[in-house]
This record gives structure tokens, sequence and C-alpha cells, in this order.
């Protein structure tokens, strides 16, 4: 190893401390200035951002890197949510907004995707949109934007529910189809 090699992983390991030493005295500060009814909310969203930034660190060291890469930006996005909840930039309780994190499940698959094939295959394509259109459908009952409710949906509509598991499946297994003819030319 040279010489060089060794300042610029000092350097980098040097940063990496400095930059989680930024974020542990934020917080503190950030603690500090905000209502007492906040507190706990800030306090776990610290958490899931901590989780995810270990969850990163983790997925450039160790194998099962897309893993890794995945619960790393599920977590950094449910403590950004929980940060904009806190400081009452997204005034919606919990209650309600738990359909998001569907949503953040598959915004989370996009780049698990990306880093495991290079690209965007389209297996992890479907399941993504999956997981955000059935965030979203369950957003819209959540929020009472449709007259009747989830109950009702699913007891009128249930065949529509199995068509659509039917079409996710096949969507996959016509992925996975390409996929292996792709990998045998």
């Amino acid at each position: 190893m040279r010489p060089s090699d060794r300042l610029s992983r000092a350097t980098v390991r040097f940063v990496f401390i400095i930059g989680l030493l930024f974020m542990f005295w934020g917080s503190a500060f950030l603690l500090g200035s905000l209502k007492h009814d906040s507190m706990p909310v800030i306090f776990l969203s610290f958490l899931f951002f901590s989780g995810g930034v270990i969850c990163a660190v983790s997925a450039l060291r160790l194998r099962k890197r897309s893993l890794y890469l995945f619960l790393a930006a599920f977590f950094i996005q449910i403590g950004l949510f929980l940060l904009l909840s806190a400081l009452h930039l997204f005034p919606v309780p919990f209650s309600k907004a738990w359909p998001f994190l569907s949503i953040f499940s598959g915004l989370a698959l996009f780049p698990t995707g990306w880093h495991r094939y290079g690209v965007l295959k389209t297996n992890y394509i479907v399941s993504s949109v999956a997981f955000m259109i059935l965030g979203s459908v369950l957003l819209l009952f959540s929020f009472d934007m449709v007259s009747f409710s989830f109950a009702q949906f699913v007891l009128n509509w249930w065949p529509l529910i199995i068509i659509l598991a039917g079409l996710v499946l096949v969507l996959l297994a016509l992925a996975t189809k390409d996929t292996q003819r792709n990998t045998s030319s």
C-alpha cells in the first residue's frame, strides 16, 4: 500500500468522524431549541437517520450491499418524514400518514436495484411501482379523499385486487424471463 493511499483512507475516516460529530452536535442543539412535546419524535427521527447512516456504511463494507442500501434509503426517508412532522412542516399525525411507509419502501427499491445491477431492472421497477401505488391508494383512504371506506372497497372490488396482484406477478415473471434470456446469450 502506497503512503498516499494510507493518507487518503485516514482523511476519509477523519472526515467521516467529523461528520458524525457534527450530526450529534447539531441534533443536541436542535433538541435543546425545540418544544418539549416534539423532542421524542426528533429523537426517533435521529435514530432512524443514524440507522440509515449505519446501513449506508455497512453497504460499503459488507457483502449484502443491496439489502443495506435498501435499509439505508428506507430509514433515512422515515427519519426525514419524522423530522418534518416534529417541526410541524408536515402537520399530519402518523395515524393518518402511515401509508407513506409503503411509498418509502418503493422509493428505496430504486437505488437498491441500481446498485445491484448498475441499471434499473424490470423486477425492481415493478416491485417499486407496486409499493408506491399501494401506498398511494392507502393514502386516499387514510386522508378520507374517497367517499367510501377501505372495507367497502375491498368487499366490492376484491376481484380488481386479484387482477392487480396477477398483473404484478406476470410482469415480474416476464422481467425474470428477459433477464435469464439476456444472461444466457
